[in-house]
């Protein structure tokens, strides 16, 4: 089969990789531009530009996919399908409607819940335990195209964005390959999505990255697992901006003052949260490399009654 790959991310490495490896026709890779990157601001290569030139694949980099430029671009090429996977554009219907098969979304949630942007990060800050892997034809809105397949994914207690993204990744290969085949025998089938049981996870912003500790110890957890290792949780411990990444839930019961240090452990400090304790493992002070909890308090005073966050100002 003919193929245009549209893919940016990490998430959309692993479906690019067994694909190449698969014997499919990779005509093109298209990914969107090469931005800065980092503290020095370099320019870098996409994720899934830089396996395209490990293979020698042509890449093809539009700022803008429905400028008539890249349309032109890709209507002049000759593809029986196209794989979407974390590409980050709207796609045009002229894009859209150009190959015989269809073009096929790898989407990180089991559609109809959790259309949009951050699907990964939306399933765990809910709470959810299952999540996992759809693979859709593409129409003109916001992932509400027909399902292919569907394959679910345990969500486990000690996972965060970057483990479960992974897990994710990779199983959104094998089932990209398995929908190429099914598409190819002719056995693909259409199943319209549900749209009364919608859910729609849209992009992280910075209000979420800022820990509200009147929220539940298992809120604020999700929270903190779902935004690492990027961008990152964060509070405030005497004007110093904070970020967490790793904590448990000591008890979900009793209320005390919010965001008040409770106690300090071998492994950290104890946050009294609105509904519950919560101990705080690993962290990162601006400027500074993550740490342990245990480390950050051999050069950082803190003590039991100490309010942080919002309350500590």
């Amino acid at each position: 089969m003919k193929i245009i790959f549209m893919g940016t991310s990490e998430f959309a490495v692993p479906s690019l990789t067994k694909l190449i490896n698969s014997g499919h026709n990779l005509i093109e890779i298209i990914s969107q531009p090469d931005r800065p990157k980092g503290r020095g601001k370099k320019i870098l290569p996409t994720p899934v530009k830089k396996v395209a030139l490990d293979y020698n694949l042509p890449v093809y980099q539009p700022v803008k996919i429905k400028h008539p430029d890249a349309v032109k671009h890709i209507c002049s090429l000759d593809v029986d399908c196209i794989v979407v996977a974390s590409y980050g554009q709207i796609i045009p219907a002229e894009i859209l409607n150009l190959p015989r098969f269809g073009c096929i979304n790898v989407h990180a949630s089991l559609l109809p819940e959790f259309r949009g942007a951050a699907p990964i990060q939306r399933a765990i800050m809910a709470g959810k335990k299952v999540t996992g892997i759809t693979t859709m034809y593409m129409d003109e809105g916001l992932d509400t195209g027909d399902i292919i397949m569907q394959k679910e994914i345990s969500i486990e207690d000690d996972m965060d964005h970057g483990t479960l993204e992974s897990v994710l990744a990779e199983s959104g290969a094998d089932l990209l390959l398995d929908t190429l085949k099914a598409l190819e025998n002719g056995s693909a089938v259409r199943i319209p999505q549900d749209n009364s049981k919608a859910s729609y996870a849209q992009m992280i912003t910075r209000d979420d990255e800022i820990i509200s500790w009147s929220h539940s110890a298992e809120t604020v957890h999700n929270t903190i697992r779902a935004l690492c290792p990027k961008p990152g949780a964060y509070t405030t411990i005497a004007e110093n901006k904070i970020k967490i990444f790793k904590s448990r839930v000591v008890n979900t019961n009793g209320n005390g003052v919010v965001g008040q240090i409770n106690s300090l452990t071998s492994e950290g400090f104890v946050v009294q949260t609105g509904a519950g304790l919560l101990e705080i493992l690993e962290i990162q002070k601006a400027g500074k490399k993550r740490m342990s909890s245990s480390d950050f308090l051999k050069g950082f005073k803190l003590e039991p009654g100490t309010l942080i966050g919002d309350q500590g100002i």
